[in-house]
């Protein structure tokens, strides 16, 4: 990612200052001593001066050390209670205190942690990155974020290729058909015109250019899609803890 933002700034085609880079701190560098060097590794392999956003990547640290993912003889994962997720919060606004991070936030929380947070922080989240999207609204937290001046910026907007398949939803495609739009395009202007940002990716220009083609959908279609009855959480690290980021080589 390094060369690529540094090859684009070499040809001219995009300034610094128009690009908005995020990065994040993971779960083996939480104790506040660690949270610094982290952040500058990250930089050194970004080859950038700054970072706009550094987020906490879940709430829940793991032993500290070399190893991302540490297990036990078991194969369960070691977690680190030597350090709060208020002390790492701690560590990050000293980031921002040195002028090197514009915005810090939070990823992969519920509404506790948010409010565990926006009670002792001198700097409140900038972000919350959370899963979302019509099958998980997290109305609730939407609402928490709305009060206290920060984004959520939802992943996984457009669900996930496993079941259940949002973009296959019955009212889902209902909607996109009355309005003339595809079931992803429906999904991301939900997103939007409900109050969150949205994050997703694609490989296909011909998805990436669908994706910015969105449109208000009719208060109708709102309420429609709020009446969807399936809730599913595609990722269940808010409740287990386990990010199951890192690829696992299945038993032998």
């Amino acid at each position: 990612m390094g060369e690529a933002i540094q090859g684009v700034l070499r040809e001219g085609w995009v300034r610094r200052d128009d690009l908005f880079v995020a990065t994040k701190l993971w779960n083996n560098n939480h104790r506040p001593e660690r949270v610094k060097p982290a952040f500058e590794a990250s930089l050194r392999a970004l080859r950038l001066d700054y970072a706009d956003l550094y987020l906490i990547h879940t709430p829940f640290a793991f032993r500290p050390g070399d190893d991302q993912d540490p297990r036990d003889e078991n194969g369960k994962t070691l977690y680190d209670d030597g350090v709060t997720l208020i002390e790492t919060w701690g560590a990050m606004e000293r980031l921002v205190d040195e002028g090197r991070c514009r915005a810090i936030g939070l990823s992969d929380v519920g509404l506790v942690h948010l409010e565990e947070i926006n009670r002792s922080a001198r700097i409140r989240p900038a972000v919350v990155q959370v899963e979302a999207h019509p099958y998980l609204p997290q109305w609730e937290l939407l609402e928490a974020c709305r009060e206290a001046g920060t984004v959520l910026l939802a992943f996984a907007a457009l669900g996930h290729s496993s079941e259940p398949r949002l973009l296959e939803d019955e009212v889902i495609k209902k909607v996109a058909a009355g309005v003339g739009k595809t079931a992803a395009q429906v999904c991301i202007a939900w997103g939007i015109q409900r109050g969150s940002a949205i994050l997703t990716t694609s490989k296909s220009a011909d998805h990436i250019r669908e994706s910015f083609d969105v449109s208000p959908l009719p208060e109708s279609a709102m309420k429609e899609i709020a009446g969807i009855a399936t809730r599913y959480r595609f990722n269940q690290v808010v409740e287990t803890g386990v990010p199951g980021f890192i690829p696992r080589k299945a038993d032998s």
